[in-house]
């Protein structure tokens, strides 16, 4: 089109040429005769329309655009003055859609280190969906898009979002987070057949998870003085707590709620079977079960503890949350890496705990 349009131009150039030298009555009566040709011409069409190409659309819109519009309405022309101004505002159109096109369309691609590392983490952990490797690189320092770790994962044939247990949240209370913690127990067997109660406590606001203790008898006494030890714990720490949930569990003695009344916390017992109203304590053992207990052979009392402290301090200050951005309990997020250098090699470095059982990333020094 570009090449006609220079033809069109070199030729009418031309015939402007050949027009100088000739005087007013020559031209007078070439326009006349031109006018003449034009009113055979439409009478041989019997109404119908004359087809124009791009390029001869565009010469007459240039050529005809800056005269006034009333000398177009006496101009004897094959299409009518609104047609050619149409074509003369379609033209300026595609000009600047032609220029405001940007030179690569879309976003720009993925770095291929952090493609890399997307894929080793899915592979490394298959129990990981889309979300949980996105907040694992949030936690490196590493900022993509959930929906570009979904692509990427979906380009190499690796299912986002794997099949588990359960992924969903139950509905939880948001109001007054700062201020309530949540406790449950929950059971496992050991090797020899032993079942063991776990006691834990889980702040609302943060996520931080305590592990209260571990017995084959949860007696009073030793409910009680768990108790304690939490009142104690939460001094020290600075956090300040009204409300304590839990559920209707005989496990739980009198002395257990006059202990927290004494320092200051109520205690709010959940309906009867109804574990959504403690669904982040609920959420958590799920999480603990799924990660930790149905992938571990338990020996004994001592051997639990110790699996259980090493998973507190990985829920605490490693694992995000997708509840709190991202965040992790003890450590917030590090700021983003915005230098192309420093994501261009990606030197993560693996920590492993309890065996290899679990996973956490870092930056190799």
């Amino acid at each position: 089109m570009l090449l006609r349009l220079v033809y069109f131009g070199v030729t009418n150039a031309l015939a402007l040429l050949r027009l100088l030298p000739m005087s007013d009555r020559d031209k007078d009566a070439e326009i006349l005769a031109l006018r003449h040709q034009i009113m055979v011409l439409q009478r041989q069409l019997h109404g119908g329309r004359l087809r124009f190409t791009s390029v001869d659309r565009s010469w007459l819109a240039a050529l005809l655009h800056p005269l006034p519009r009333t000398v177009l309405n006496h101009l004897q022309l094959l299409v009518r003055p609104e047609t050619v101004l149409r074509w003369h505002r379609d033209l300026i159109a595609r000009r600047h859609a032609r220029r405001s096109r940007p030179t690569r369309p879309g976003r720009p691609p993925t770095i291929r280190s952090i493609r890399r590392l997307v894929l080793r983490l899915a592979h490394e952990n298959i129990g990981w969906g889309y979300r949980r490797i996105h907040g694992e690189l949030l936690v490196l320092g590493v900022k993509v898009a959930a929906s570009t770790v979904w692509e990427i994962l979906k380009d190499a044939g690796v299912d986002p979002a794997p099949e588990r247990t359960s992924t969903t949240w139950a509905t939880f209370l948001r109001s007054q987070a700062q201020a309530i913690i949540a406790a449950d127990f929950f059971e496992t067997v050991t090797l020899t057949g032993t079942r063991l109660y776990v006691l834990a406590v889980i702040e609302h606001a943060t996520r931080r998870i305590r592990i209260l203790g571990a017995t084959t008898h949860p007696t009073a006494a030793w409910v009680t003085q768990a108790a304690r030890n939490l009142v104690m714990d939460l001094e020290d720490t600075g956090c300040q707590v009204r409300y304590l949930i839990r559920d209707r569990d005989g496990k739980y003695p009198a002395l257990f709620d006059t202990v927290l009344a004494d320092a200051g916390i109520e205690v709010v017992l959940s309906g009867v079977r109804i574990p959504r109203m403690n669904s982040i304590m609920e959420r958590w053992i799920q999480a603990c079960r799924h990660e930790l207990l149905d992938r571990t052979l338990i020996f004994n009392q001592a051997h639990l503890l110790h699996a259980l402290r090493e998973y507190e301090r990985h829920h605490n200050e490693h694992r995000p949350h997708r509840s709190i951005a991202n965040a992790r309990p003890l450590r917030p997020l590090p700021d983003p890496i915005t230098v192309p250098a420093a994501l261009a090699r990606l030197p993560i470095r693996r920590h492993d705990r309890l065996g290899g059982l679990l996973h956490e990333y870092d930056h190799a020094a």
